[in-house]
């Protein structure tokens, strides 16, 4: 059975008041999205809060979940949007987590030769400042570029599972990726040495 399908099973039993099913969800599901939530809060406190806050939300949604969207693409939306409500009621900003680039997602890099060896000085050394260059990058995108290439890089959601978190079309996805990346690589170019049409 598919994960989908065991989750819209938790989703039917704890609509019929089933707490323990409901509380199996939370399970599932409490630290990929706090993981989120931490790519954009910085205090652990807060974020502890949010996803508190966040499930409580599901809970009373939960008679309007019909299934037409994976469990965690609708709890991923909620998440972001108490998030953003959060920050935007202390005027503050979502910010991007130092550990953006991971080591895998580095290598991803075109140009990158020196990180598929990271164990060299040269590497470790690149890779811390890359690491840098694409937090500084990523800070500086405005708010929804910065959601859509956190969960397509870092949470590895598709294009469509992004569609239904970020609720708009596909193709608007697929062009805030494409832009955020861009902007990225526009800061990456003077580090990697790369020519003006290679892409990561």
């Amino acid at each position: 059975m598919s994960e989908r399908k065991v989750d819209q099973q938790l989703v039917t039993r704890a609509q019929q008041g089933d707490k323990k099913a409901f509380g199996l969800l939370v399970a599932k599901y409490q630290r990929r999205l706090a993981r989120l939530l931490s790519r954009l809060i910085r205090d652990p406190v807060e974020v502890e809060d949010l996803t508190q806050e966040t499930f409580i939300k599901a809970y009373r949604s939960l008679p309007n979940f019909r299934g037409e969207s994976a469990f965690y693409t609708w709890l991923y939306r909620i998440g972001i949007n108490t998030a953003k409500n959060h920050l935007a009621s202390s005027g503050r900003r979502a910010r991007v987590s130092a550990l953006f680039v991971t080591a895998e997602v580095a290598k991803n890099i075109e140009g990158a030769v020196l990180l598929r060896n990271a164990a060299t000085p040269e590497g470790e050394l690149m890779s811390k400042e890359i690491a840098l260059a694409v937090s500084r990058a990523t800070a500086a995108l405005p708010e929804d570029l910065r959601f859509a290439v956190v969960l397509r890089e870092i949470e590895g959601l598709s294009y469509e599972e992004i569609a239904e978190v970020m609720n708009c079309p596909i193709g608007t996805v697929r062009s805030k990726i494409f832009r955020a990346r861009e902007a990225i690589a526009a800061e990456l170019k003077p580090l990697l040495n790369t020519d003006e049409k290679q892409r990561w």
